[in-house]
C-alpha cells in the first residue's frame, strides 16, 4: 500500500480511490506511517489529528475531486474548529477556533482528508521555518542541513518527502513560492484576492497575502485552485473572473509569449551562479518552445527598494496588531515570542497611522509601476530565490532589528529579492522545480505575468512541465526514503 501511496500525485490517488482500488482509510494510514517515519528528522507536521480524519472518513466524504486524499493545513490561517493552531508561536500555542474558515470549507468540500497542520515561522514572518514553539527548525528533505523555506516550510517538507502529495500554504511575501523553490515543488501564487480570506479578515497584510498550495505536480495545484478560488461572502474586492478553469488552462497552448529574463535582482544586485544557470537554462528552453526571449532591463524609477521598505512597515504593523489582539490588554512576556516578532512590535511603535497609509500607498504605486512593465512583455522570468536553500540557522528569527532582518545586509530580502514584488503588485506568479544545484539542492525558476493572467500563466507552466518534466527527480527522493541527511 505504501508503494501505491508514494507513486501517485493527489489526482492519481483520488482516481484510485474513486475506482475502488484503494480506500481513503488505507491512504490515511499510509500518510500517518510516513509522518511517524520522517517527522523526527524534518519537524514538519504539528497538531496531528488522526482521530478527526478517521471520523471524517467514517462519516462519509464529500464527492469532490480529491475525495479521500490525505491533506495537511498550514499552522497559520485556514481556521478550523477541529484543528488547533499555534501560528508558529508559543504565545498562541494550541489556539482553538469557534468557526471554520471559507478556505477550509472549500478544501473539505473537495474531499480532502485533513489530519494535521504543518510548521510555520511565528505569525508567518520570514522565508525560513525555525519557530521555537515546535522545538527546533523544520528541515529540507533534500538535505536536512538546509532550510525547507518559509513561511509554508512545513508544507514544503511534508510534500517533498512524500508525507502528503499536496498541502495547504499561504503567501504574503513568497511563502508558497520560497518553500516550493527550496523543496523542488510547484508553488503558484494567484492574482490578489483570487482566494477567499473570510470570515476572519477581509485581507491579509494590506492585500499582499493569499492562500495557495504546495504540490509535486502542476495538475494538483490547478485542480485545487479550481476547487477553492473565488471571493467569499463580503469580500472587499476581487480580481477579474477566470474565463475558464486552471485545469482547462493546462490544456490550452499559451501562444507565443514575449519573455524577459533577469539574471540579477530587479534592483541590479548579483545572484548565486546556480540561480543564474537555472534562469539561463529556462530561457533556452522557452526559446526552443518558440517564445520571444530577451534579457530584461528594469525601467528607471521602478524603485524596488522603496517597495521593500513599505512592505516591511506594513508587516510590522500587522504583526503588532495581531499580538495586541491576542494579548487583549495583558502584558507581553518577551520569552513567548521570537526576536523578530519583538523587533516588529518595536518598529511598529515608531510608525504612525499616516506612516502606515503611506506604506500602503507606496505598495499600490509600485503595483502600477509593475503593471507598466507588462505592457512591453508578457512574462518576467527569474530565479525564485537569489541562492539555493540557506543552511539552517543562517536566517534564524532572533534578530530584534526588524528592518535589518528584512532589508539589511544578509537579510531576508537579499535572500529572496523576487517573490515579494508580486505580492506587492498582486500579479500571479509561479515557482517551478526546473533546476538542482551541483550539491543536489533544488533551485526554483520563477515566472510572473500581468494582473489577472492566471490562466495564461498556468498554460505556460503546463507547456514547461511537458517539455522539461520534473516528476522523476522528485520521485527518486520519495522512493529513496524521503530524507537526505548531510
Amino acid at each position: 500500500m505504501d508503494e501505491i501511496y508514494l507513486r501517485h500525485d493527489a489526482t492519481g490517488l483520488a482516481a484510485l480511490i474513486a475506482a475502488g482500488e484503494v480506500t481513503a482509510g488505507e491512504m490515511l494510514d499510509a500518510a500517518l506511517a510516513r509522518v511517524e517515519a520522517l517527522n523526527p528528522a524534518l519537524n514538519a507536521v504539528v497538531h496531528l489529528r488522526d482521530d478527526v480524519a478517521h471520523d471524517a472518513i467514517r462519516a462519509g466524504l464529500p464527492e469532490g475531486p480529491f475525495r479521500g486524499v490525505p491533506f495537511l493545513l498550514k499552522d497559520l490561517g485556514a481556521e478550523a474548529v477541529d484543528f488547533p493552531t499555534s501560528n508558529g508561536s508559543k504565545l498562541t500555542a494550541g489556539q482553538r477556533w469557534s468557526h471554520d474558515s471559507e478556505i477550509f470549507l472549500r478544501m473539505r468540500a473537495a474531499g480532502l482528508v485533513t489530519f494535521g497542520r504543518t510548521a510555520s515561522p511565528e505569525f508567518g514572518i520570514g522565508g525560513v521555518t525555525e519557530a521555537q514553539v515546535y522545538g527546533g527548525p523544520t528541515r529540507n528533505p533534500w538535505n536536512t542541513g538546509h532550510t525547507s523555506g518559509g513561511s509554508s516550510g512545513g508544507a514544503g517538507a511534508a510534500v517533498a518527502s512524500g508525507i502528503v502529495p499536496v498541502a495547504h500554504g499561504s503567501d504574503g511575501g513568497g511563502s508558497v513560492r520560497i518553500p516550493a523553490s527550496s523543496c523542488g515543488l510547484v508553488g503558484f501564487k494567484a492574482t490578489r484576492a483570487r482566494m477567499p480570506d473570510g470570515p476572519m479578515s477581509g485581507e491579509g497584510w494590506a492585500g499582499m497575502s493569499i492562500d495557495g498550495f504546495l504540490s509535486r505536480s502542476l495538475r494538483d495545484t490547478a485542480a485545487l485552485l479550481d476547487a477553492t478560488q473565488g471571493p467569499d461572502l463580503g469580500a472587499p474586492y476581487w480580481p477579474p473572473p477566470l474565463r475558464g478553469t486552471y485545469l482547462g488552462a493546462m490544456q490550452a497552448p499559451p501562444g507565443r509569449l514575449r519573455i524577459r529574463f533577469s539574471t540579477r535582482t530587479l534592483g541590479g544586485g548579483a545572484i548565486h551562479p546556480e540561480c543564474v544557470q537555472a534562469v539561463e537554462n529556462a530561457a533556452r528552453l522557452l526559446d526552443g518552445l518558440g517564445h520571444e526571449v530577451a534579457e530584461f532591463s528594469p525601467p528607471p524609477g521602478l524603485a524596488v527598494e522603496a517597495m521593500m521598505h513599505a512592505w516591511t512597515r506594513i508587516v510590522a504593523c500587522g504583526t503588532a496588531l495581531n499580538v495586541r489582539e491576542i494579548l487583549a490588554g495583558a502584558a507581553l512576556d518577551p520569552a513567548l515570542v521570537e526576536g523578530v516578532t519583538r523587533g516588529a512590535i518595536a518598529y511598529a511603535q515608531t510608525l504612525s497611522g499616516a506612516d502606515y497609509l503611506a506604506a500602503v500607498g507606496e505598495i499600490h504605486a509600485f503595483g502600477r509601476r509593475m503593471a507598466r512593465v507588462f505592457l512591453d512583455c508578457d512574462v518576467l522570468l527569474s530565479p525564485t530565490l537569489a541562492e539555493p536553500p540557506a543552511k539552517v540557522g543562517r536566517l534564524k528569527p532572533d534578530n530584534e532589528d526588524f528592518v535589518a532582518y528584512r532589508t539589511g545586509k544578509g537579510g531576508m530580502f537579499e535572500y529572496s529579492p523576487f517573490t515579494a514584488i508580486f505580492n506587492a503588485s498582486g500579479q500571479p506568479a509561479v515557482s517551478l522545480p526546473l533546476h538542482w544545484s551541483a550539491s543536489g539542492l533544488p533551485v526554483g525558476v520563477h515566472l510572473a505575468m500581468a494582473f489577472g493572467e492566471d490562466e495564461r500563466l498556468m498554460s505556460l507552466a503546463a507547456q514547461i512541465e511537458t517539455a522539461a518534466p520534473w516528476a522523476a527527480r522528485q520521485q527518486r527522493l520519495v522512493e529513496a526514503g524521503g530524507v537526505i541527511s548531510p
